[in-house]
């Protein structure tokens, strides 16, 4: 297994080892002991899973208190990934990164607490899973706008699909500064 950081600190971009032949592959997707002794010490809650179409633009979601770092891939399709990092006095506040996941590069992605997440699909469908820090709780839970010109995140999609909660979603300057997660040095 691979862990490389990525230009937002805590961000990280994760290359399983996978095992294959004409059968087929093996891979494992969390082992605590070895994605521990690789950097990646976290306590996963829940785990939660998605389908999702062609098109379909699911964020930038996240939750203030009760934040929630995730483990993320995609299981089967592609999707575009994306992490902000919005803490409040971060030296990289309002910086994105992003990633193509799928079902042929077995890439994963962890998305910290005090970052926002989202992810559209490239593929006819996505089968998207995700590992989280703290469980969901919707009283909490933010979006932020995918398309914020302050972020200047570069989709390869142009009219995604979005959800009602997506539509309506606050651009970060929006956000009063109390709303977003803080920034621990």
């Amino acid at each position: 297994m691979k862990i490389e950081s990525t230009a937002l600190p805590g961000v990280l971009l994760i290359e399983p080892d996978v095992f294959g032949d004409s059968r087929g592959f093996f891979l494992e997707t969390w082992n605590r002991r070895r994605y521990h002794a690789a950097g990646l010490d976290q306590e996963f809650v829940q785990d939660n899973m998605s389908l999702s179409r062609k098109g379909i633009l699911r964020g930038l979601h996240f939750q203030n208190p009760n934040p929630q770092g995730k483990l993320v891939q995609v299981l089967q399709g592609e999707v575009f990934d994306v992490a902000v990092d919005i803490r409040v006095g971060s030296p990289t506040f309002g910086r994105w990164f992003g990633v193509h996941l799928s079902g042929e590069n077995h890439l994963q992605l962890y998305v910290p607490e005090g970052f926002a997440h989202g992810f559209c699909v490239l593929s006819e469908t996505a089968l998207f899973s995700y590992k989280c820090t703290d469980f969901y709780n919707p009283d909490t839970e933010y979006s932020l706008r995918w398309d914020d010109p302050d972020l200047g995140i570069t989709w390869p999609i142009e009219t995604p699909v979005l959800s009602a909660k997506d539509q309506s979603a606050r651009f970060l300057k929006d956000f009063p500064r109390d709303a977003l997660p803080t920034f621990q040095a």
